[in-house]
């Protein structure tokens, strides 16, 4: 069994884009390790219904990442109401897929507003707290189509591309602090946001075998992704067992980049 931080009083975890698909997965690995855990989301219904499904152990904030304000006031109530956070997980994150040419201008901000200066107030957020203590470990979920070029994802792979960035330049100025900063960078997950490419169950087969039209590699592991696969992973990085491992892009896309 993995382990959370021992010092870290609970131990409490922060977790991002909790209602649904991998941030809802994250969410209920992290109850079963233990965590008492704050869930945001801007999706109240669903963040009722996570909460109803895990026992108590987790506390419900509706909010917009891409709010300064409203992330602070997250994060200090965690703070007071369940301690201090020990484990931060940044997994909100929206797709308005399209071509560059075609994308309008404001699915270009919403996009940026929601999956890179989201990161960026909900990690700083945090941060500023675990520094004083000087521990904590911080985890961004990306897109290993921040990695490698995607045809009709451009805003949203930029998007993903900076939030893996900015986590692990994060990560090199709190290293002295005993912190960690870390990437998740899944490939096709069998989530809503994946389904909303899907015309129908014949796509899954066709994300499996590749899309030459759209120069895109298949999956040689030859399956989608389960949420549960990266909430592993992003435990795995938040848990003792990383404690050596900072500044890292883990992809889990069953070798879909060919790790490019």
């Amino acid at each position: 069994m993995l382990t959370l931080d021992p010092r870290a009083a609970g131990p409490v975890a922060l977790v991002t884009g909790a209602a649904s698909g991998i941030g809802a997965a994250v969410v209920g690995a992290l109850v079963r390790e233990g965590a008492a855990v704050a869930a945001v989301d801007i999706d109240s219904d669903g963040l009722a219904e996570l909460a109803d499904r895990t026992d108590g152990r987790v506390v419900p904030f509706t909010a917009d990442v891409a709010d300064a304000a409203a992330i602070a006031d997250v994060v200090d109530r965690t703070e007071h109401d369940l301690g201090p956070i020990g484990t931060g997980v940044s997994a909100a994150g929206i797709l308005r897929p399209g071509r560059l040419c075609e994308t309008t201008d404001a699915d270009w901000a919403d996009t940026f507003a929601v999956n890179t200066t989201g990161v960026f107030l909900v990690l700083r957020e945090i941060a500023r707290r675990m520094v004083p203590r000087g521990r904590g470990s911080l985890v961004t979920v990306a897109s290993n189509a921040a990695g490698v070029p995607r045809a009709g994802m451009g805003g949203y792979a930029a998007s993903k591309a900076a939030a893996a960035m900015l986590t692990r330049c994060l990560g090199l100025e709190l290293a002295p602090h005993g912190i960690r900063c870390n990437v998740v960078s899944p490939g096709s997950t069998d989530t809503p946001m994946q389904r909303l490419l899907w015309a129908d169950e014949d796509d899954r087969a066709r994300v499996i075998a590749g899309t030459p039209e759209q120069f895109r590699v298949g999956i040689p592991l030859g399956r989608i992704a389960d949420p549960a696969d990266i909430a592993d992973a992003v435990l795995f990085l938040a848990s003792d067992s990383a404690r050596h491992i900072t500044m890292q892009n883990l992809y889990v896309d069953g070798g879909a980049t060919l790790r490019a």
